[in-house]
């Protein structure tokens, strides 16, 4: 697997759109700045929802914006080779995605008074949606079937490494002021409370016809037909077999997939390598 990746300091990158001199540069030499807001998660944990909500509460719920500009440029990836020189020379306030674990991200947040949103989502619904997303891509090795890709996940063979190691890391700054934790079973159970909490942490108000607004335009059926949203115009050479980003956008689809055996594996797994939170910590729980 070691050829199939970008790899950086044992984490496995996407070896298309990210480079090794990007990412040392942007851990280096990238400047947070105090009007940054960033959106911090592992992969297939509802992140381009995330962005669609925050992009909407910015414009009051107006649509314009995210139905005239790609999700990639209202909020670019800092680790990729694209995102990250244009972010430089972006003027603040600036929105900025990230997949990246909290030892590879750029020092300067540490000590800046930027805010992030860090969103988590049960590990066995992204292994499932990782497993399906992936291998119709370009960007990594094709796992071929479940049983593969289910022993890497646990390996941290995937994009972006471990997501154990990647919780454990951003979950150690959980108790901040300017870091917000969400859980993607919550926005699922109660999207406007998520809105409210969110505009609550960036300091905004939403009129009562805004937030409805906002729960309009960012609901997985208007983002489906958003091509500004749903990827459809990304360049075809990421693609091999038709890429459908928003896939299900539910909870709980690991039951259709995962047999008892491996069931009963991940939760050994999990409760192994998540010792020390306290108990409920995770909705899914």
């Amino acid at each position: 697997m070691m050829s199939d990746y970008c790899w950086f300091e044992g984490i496995p990158l996407p070896a298309i759109g990210v480079s090794k001199e990007i990412v040392e540069d942007i851990r280096n030499k990238f400047v947070v700045k105090e009007d940054d807001l960033i959106i911090l998660t592992y992969p297939k944990s509802g992140t381009n929802w995330l962005v669609e909500i925050v992009s909407l509460i910015q414009t009051k719920g107006d649509p314009k914006w995210i139905q005239s500009v790609p999700i990639w440029d209202r909020s670019p990836w800092l680790e990729t080779n694209r995102g990250y020189p244009f972010l430089i020379h972006k003027e603040g306030p600036r929105l900025i995605t990230s997949h990246l674990p909290i030892h590879i991200f750029p020092k300067s947040l540490f000590s800046s008074k930027a805010k992030a949103i860090y969103l988590i989502r049960n590990p066995r619904d992204i292994l499932i949606s990782g497993y399906f997303f992936w291998g119709k891509t370009n960007l990594v090795k094709n796992p071929e079937s479940l049983g593969t890709y289910f022993e890497w996940f646990f390996k941290g063979n995937v994009p972006f490494g471990s997501w154990f190691e990647h919780i454990r890391g951003w979950l150690s700054m959980r108790k901040w002021d300017n870091f917000l934790v969400l859980y993607y079973e919550d926005m699922q159970k109660d999207v406007k409370g998520t809105i409210k909490k969110i505009c609550d942490f960036l300091g905004k108000k939403l009129e009562p016809d805004e937030l409805d607004l906002v729960l309009k335009y960012s609901s997985f059926q208007a983002m489906k037909e958003n091509k500004m949203s749903n990827f459809s115009i990304i360049d075809k050479n990421v693609i091999t077999n038709g890429l459908n980003l928003l896939r299900k956008g539910t909870t709980g689809d690991w039951k259709n997939h995962f047999t008892v055996a491996q069931a009963e594996v991940f939760d050994k797994v999990f409760q192994e390598k998540m010792a020390g939170f306290p108990p409920g910590m995770f909705p899914w729980e």
